[in-house]
């Protein structure tokens, strides 16, 4: 039991390095612009951090929970994890390096598992390499496939998508801004067809007596399901709304509305941030606790002063069971998280704000908001990607519309061998924490 507590401690403190480390993914933009003072902007940023606890579900942490076979592992495989990703976070975070803290803990619980695999598995179908969930393809009901080859791929294909994203938002934002009748037809169709797609995904079967809102309406507007898509619908509104008025207003002017407009763009950017990294914590809690429970089936984890009563989701005969969160995890995991954004990262801040391209209100706007409608959406698909990624990529795409050459690619293709050697660094550290934890513990 003494094991797991202090694994939990340290997943906290995980989550606490993850907030200063990756405070600049939030920040850096609204800071760049002189939008928010660096403390303003660092309140800002933690407030939504912690909000994000009511707008999304527990998707991530089970991808996370599920990156080796719970059933094959041992409490010193998460371990030797945790502690290889806090040591890599915390080098990065000393360089002034944008890494991933998705993809270190990812690569140090993958990488401490295979050195369980060769060494301490007897199970034939769950040893070595194959201890390491790489691919599940997906099942009746799931929007894409999973496993640690589909995180590998968003390495490449998140800020690919954040990229692409903010370039078309910047092609938009700037055909708006010519003063004839066809970017404001363009527009209206684009919010026709926004409406309607909100209208089909947006989820009205619901049972009002079963929240503390006893009106159809408003839980319809609170339920967790539909949170993510009424903010996905206000990023691309206020954008649209913009663009209706763009041509009409002066340059100062339309530089004051962008600067409030990068609130709301930051804002959500926050509100991703929290959600897509809180859950990876919450993940590790949750696998941690299963293989407690599989070498003590009989103890009663509910009981007493702390709940730790976790069920991972899984599949029983072709029916789904449900997971079980005890509800203090992830308002912990929330919290923590926004402490950490608190503490700041000023060193990634200078990378990100200014090395990568020089950043206005207008690109502040397209590459925030790019980078939380792709946070959207790969924690619908719960997949863990990293912020980092996500948020370089939409400054990128940005700055490629400017012309190529106003990105700086010396400092990207550094950024890009960092990314890269993540994983595998993390990888090898767990392994060797993992021989090291073994033999003394």
């Amino acid at each position: 039991m003494v094991l797991l507590l202090v694994i939990i401690v340290l997943a906290l403190l995980f989550d606490y390095i993850n907030g200063f480390h990756d405070a600049a993914n939030s920040i850096a933009t609204i800071v760049a612009t002189k939008v928010l003072t660096p403390f303003q902007a660092v309140l800002w940023a933690a407030f939504f951090n912690f909000l994000a606890y009511w707008v999304f579900g527990f998707g991530v942490a089970d991808t996370v929970a599920k990156t080796a076979h719970t059933s094959s592992i041992n409490l010193i495989v998460i371990l030797a994890g945790i502690v290889s990703a806090i040591i890599w976070n915390l080098i990065t975070w000393w360089k002034g390096i944008p890494s991933s803290s998705s993809h270190t803990l990812i690569g140090g619980f993958a990488g401490a598992a295979i050195a369980h695999g060769f060494s301490g598995v007897t199970d034939v179908e769950h040893a070595g390499f194959k201890i390491v969930n790489w691919y599940h393809a997906a099942k009746a009901g799931e929007l894409l496939p999973s496993g640690v080859v589909i995180v590998i791929v968003f390495i490449v294909f998140a800020p690919l998508l954040g990229m692409i994203i903010s370039y078309f938002i910047s092609l938009w934002l700037m055909y708006a801004s010519r003063k004839n009748i066809y970017p404001k037809l363009l527009t209206l169709v684009l919010m026709g067809l926004v409406a309607w797609f909100m209208s089909s995904v947006i989820e009205l079967d619901i049972h009002p007596t079963k929240s503390m809102f006893h009106n159809t309406f408003w839980y319809v507007i609170s339920h967790p399901a539909n949170i993510k898509w009424f903010l996905v619908a206000l990023i691309f509104y206020t954008l649209a709304f913009f663009n209706l008025v763009f041509s009409s207003l002066s340059t100062s002017r339309a530089e004051k509305v962008l600067k409030r407009m990068q609130l709301i763009s930051s804002a959500a950017f926050s509100l991703g941030h929290g959600g897509n990294d809180s859950q990876k914590v919450m993940g590790i809690i949750a696998a941690a606790v299963a293989v407690y429970i599989k070498t003590n089936p009989h103890i009663d984890l509910s009981a007493g002063w702390l709940d730790l009563n976790v069920v991972l989701p899984s599949e029983k005969d072709g029916i789904k069971i449900d997971g079980i969160m005890p509800s203090w995890i992830p308002l912990t995991c929330y919290t923590v998280i926004g402490l950490g954004t608190l503490s700041g990262g000023w060193k990634i801040v200078k990378t990100m704000g200014s090395k990568i391209t020089k950043v206005n209100a207008f690109e502040g706007v397209v590459a925030e908001s790019a980078g939380a409608l792709t946070l959207f959406l790969t924690e619908h698909f719960k997949i863990p990607v990293s912020t980092t990624h996500t948020i370089t990529g939409s400054i990128i795409g940005v700055g490629v519309t400017k012309r190529v050459s106003a990105v700086r690619w010396g400092v990207t293709v550094k950024l890009l061998w960092a990314w890269i050697l993540t994983i595998p660094v993390s990888a090898v550290i767990a392994g060797l924490f993992y021989y090291l934890f073994s033999a003394i513990l």
